[in-house]
């Protein structure tokens, strides 16, 4: 069940996405969003790795003495960078957030394991 809070996050992944996607078709020249999309797949794809990095780092980077608040920031930070760029990376696929929550949906109920297994036999 979802509260008001997760309704008001989903709401804001579907408007990034949707922002996304409409520079993805209109190509505004100030935006950068546009230079990603130019920069063809491989310049994404490298993005997205990147930042996918910075969050490994910023998650593996905690010590005792570290300031947890800023930790978890930073953290934020990323994680909120990555699924921007993921976003993108889908988009310049033509693959829609509406498509990923199908298959998380239809995978929703079914063990990891299972699923994972049936994927194996295809």
């Amino acid at each position: 069940m979802c509260d008001e809070f997760s309704k008001k996050s989903c709401l804001i992944l579907h408007r990034l996405y949707d922002v996304i996607a409409e520079r993805r078709q209109n190509l505004p020249t100030d935006s950068y969003t546009t230079l990603l999309f130019l920069g063809g797949i491989e310049k994404i794809v490298a993005k997205f790795s990147e930042e996918f990095h910075e969050l490994i780092e910023a998650t593996t980077a905690i010590s005792p003495e570290s300031d947890t608040q800023s930790k978890k920031e930073q953290i934020v930070n990323e994680a909120a960078d990555l699924l921007y760029h993921f976003f993108v990376l889908i988009a310049s696929c033509h693959v829609s957030l509406f498509d990923v929550e199908q298959e998380l949906s239809r995978r929703f109920g079914v063990s990891g394991l299972t699923e994972k297994a049936m994927r194996e036999k295809t």
